[in-house]
């Protein structure tokens, strides 16, 4: 019914940046609270950021905060994560999810293909 796409991973190194695109389809997509998680190697799923189609609300982990911005574009239905100053330690594959009504891991009904992210020191 919703579908992510995700692109705009990549290699690049400390201090740089990066730009993800999800595109979301479907008839229903207007219905979910939108935003990115992260898998590292070996580790759990993390929330990185949320948005609402009105752009009325934003959330960001507090490991992100101030280097990640998360904004979205109503009529391409898309939703984008500028990523500045990246750490060796966001090295991850990177999830556009769609939630309701929450953007929980729980709660989670949609998930993008996943697009890598690797920060060389």
């Amino acid at each position: 019914q919703v579908q992510l796409v995700e692109s705009g991973g990549g290699l690049v190194q400390a201090g740089g940046s990066l730009r993800l695109s999800c595109a979301a389809s479907g008839r229903t997509v207007s219905r979910y609270r939108m935003g990115w998680f992260r898998q590292a190697p070996g580790k759990e799923r993390e929330f990185v950021a949320a948005i609402n189609w009105s752009g009325s609300y934003t959330y960001y982990a507090d490991s992100v905060k101030g280097r990640f911005t998360i904004s979205k574009d109503n009529a391409k239905t898309t939703v984008y994560l500028q990523m500045n100053s990246l750490k060796p330690e966001d090295t991850a594959v990177y999830y556009c999810a769609a939630g309701s009504p929450l953007l929980v891991i729980e709660r989670i009904d949609y998930w993008g293909q996943g697009t890598q992210v690797t920060v060389s020191s």
